[in-house]
């Protein structure tokens, strides 16, 4: 799927490109819900199916998940062009403004909103503090690349996020569950105990893995094809195994709490209102951000799909091994990644009908 036949991009598309496109891309936003649905119907209707899914795991890493997101990120990491990563690394307003947006406007935002939306339910409090400090490094990608993003600025900014989760995660939520509360009069407030081990794995999982993929498929693909070839026969072969993923990822993610979720329905209404306000203020916070400081549309939205997205894998994992998987905070961590999905698939159409509208093709 190149740049110029995004699905999300259709509208501004000639209807001789549109016939081009294949089922899949032309009605991705029909397959997401689908996929919503089967899943959530799989995990209500099959009994024991999200009990079975969940125990799949290794070092509290579901493997149905990280297969999904590792399908799903490789393509997409294939596609980046790493002779160029110098040129997003040379632009400091790009790396100042990532910085500053996912690690101290983000966390800062949901820790307001979790007390604003959820003052009387803490379980649920802390679980959405944890999705903040998770910052996204997975997910994003696909979204940014659905929306005609920059890729080689997705992975940079990606990997920055990497580094910083590793750093500074454990710290962050030390202040944001213990020390802010306290200097507040909010209460006690309860500390996080996040082995560093454990976040590095993810971020090796979930991002090493498909990164150094990407990586060497390119570097042996040019070697042997050249890059024209690389880019006009291999790429397009592999490209639709992104949104395979994805749409694996989601029925699973949907069928682990689809019984959980069907059956407390009120409790993820609470939940979902401060996320779908978190989403927004986040997204087009950092997309006017971007062209207030005269980014391009391509960087523009790499730093606004960053600043929106969650590492879910990461929020729901430390919720479990901190207060188990039928806590309060478990469950905000798995709302989290399912009103997720539709919400920045959503935004990726607000950024093209801001694209279309920059007269960008």
């Amino acid at each position: 799927m190149t740049r110029t036949e995004s699905p999300a991009a259709l509208p501004a598309e000639e209807p001789s490109v549109v016939a081009k496109l294949s089922t899949l891309d032309r009605f991705l936003a029909v397959w997401i819900l689908l996929a919503m649905a089967l899943g959530l119907g799989f995990g209500r209707l099959v009994p024991g199916m999200g009990k079975v899914l969940a125990e799949v795991e290794v070092g509290g890493i579901s493997l149905p998940i990280a297969l999904g997101l590792l399908v799903m990120m490789y393509p997409v990491l294939a596609k980046v062009r790493y002779d160029r990563l110098d040129a997003v690394t040379g632009d400091r307003r790009l790396m100042v403004s990532s910085l500053v947006v996912n690690w101290a406007v983000g966390p800062a935002v949901m820790f307001a909103l979790a007390w604003i939306f959820l003052p009387d339910l803490p379980e649920y409090r802390t679980g959405l503090i944890i999705v903040g400090l998770a910052r996204c490094i997975a997910m994003v990608i696909i979204w940014n690349d659905l929306a005609c993003g920059d890729r080689e600025a997705a992975a940079v900014l990606v990997a920055l996020n990497s580094v910083f989760q590793v750093l500074a995660f454990g710290l962050l939520g030390w202040f944001y569950l213990d020390l802010l509360p306290r200097w507040l009069g909010l209460g006690d407030g309860q500390g996080l105990d996040v082995p560093v081990w454990h976040i590095a794995l993810n971020v090796i999982v979930f991002l090493g893995v498909p990164l150094a993929a990407g990586f060497l498929t390119r570097r042996i693909g040019e070697r042997r094809l050249g890059r024209e070839r690389y880019e006009s026969d291999f790429l397009p072969r592999i490209g639709p195994w992104a949104l395979y993923g994805l749409l694996f990822t989601i029925v699973v993610l949907f069928a682990l709490q689809g019984e959980a979720v069907t059956s407390r329905p009120l409790d993820v209404v609470r939940i979902a209102l401060p996320l779908l306000v978190y989403f927004a203020v986040m997204f087009f916070g950092a997309f006017l951000l971007g062209e207030a400081i005269g980014l391009t549309y391509e960087r523009t939205t790499t730093l606004a799909f960053t600043a929106a997205g969650n590492n879910f894998e990461l929020a729901i994992a430390v919720a479990v091994a901190t207060f188990g998987v039928t806590s309060g905070q478990a469950l905000s961590g798995v709302v989290g990644p399912l009103i997720e999905v539709p919400v920045l698939i959503g935004l990726v159409y607000v950024a093209l009908a801001r694209r279309r509208g920059e007269g960008i093709r």
